[in-house]
């Protein structure tokens, strides 16, 4: 690798072992054994740089979601219904608890920085909008080619479950919630709008 790509692999590593708010430019140089000059040659500054990084570490720990061809839980290429896939995916979340520990920390110190640094902020609000249609298509299978409007919103749930139950578990793993649990939750929430006689997308408000 050149310099370029052994900085970013040393700045991730940084990440995940100090944080951001602890990483400093010399950490970032002796983890890729580059020197200070190469990081504003190749990234502007260590920001720009920690921003990549971020990202990168973001993006391969959401491979954990993507299920690979041999994974289904029938063995055999069959469908599943969407309740099926979206306990599946939880598993492979939630076993991948341990190794993916200082990923989440990490996650929640991102968060907690934007109102500060509004670079950082520009630089996530697009892969943040990209990361939703990825967690409908592999939590609920919805295609955001196919129904764009129906991935947003169901992204943005998703999306929005995925951070509650982080902080669950990195604050009592013993009662933190299980895939089967998070499947039982949802099923509870569609059967109680059934019993109502509402569906998904009307008013509760008006007549069902």
């Amino acid at each position: 690798m050149g310099h370029r790509e052994d900085l970013l692999e040393g700045a991730k590593r940084c990440l995940l072992e100090k944080g951001y708010a602890r990483t400093t430019a010399r950490d970032i140089v002796a983890a890729s054994g580059t020197n200070l000059a190469s990081i504003g040659y190749h990234y502007g500054s260590k920001e720009a740089l920690l921003n990549l990084a971020f990202l990168k570490v973001t993006e391969e720990w959401g491979d954990v979601l993507i299920e690979k061809p041999d994974e289904g839980a029938d063995g055999g290429g069959e469908s599943r219904s969407p309740l099926d896939q979206f306990r599946d995916t939880w598993q492979r979340v939630i076993d991948s608890y341990a190794e993916s520990r200082s990923v989440w920390k990490l996650q929640m110190e991102v968060v907690s920085r934007i109102d500060q640094d509004p670079e950082l902020r520009k630089a996530l609000m697009g892969p943040q909008r990209d990361g939703r249609d990825g967690l409908a298509e592999s939590m609920l299978g919805i295609d955001p080619e196919e129904d764009p409007e129906k991935a947003r919103v169901t992204g943005l749930f998703c999306q929005a479950l995925l951070v509650g139950v982080m902080v669950q578990w990195m604050m009592d793993t013993e009662s933190a919630p299980s895939a089967q649990d998070l499947t039982d939750g949802l099923k509870a929430v569609l059967e109680g709008r059934a019993d109502q006689g509402l569906s998904f997308g009307s008013d509760p408000a008006s007549p069902a």
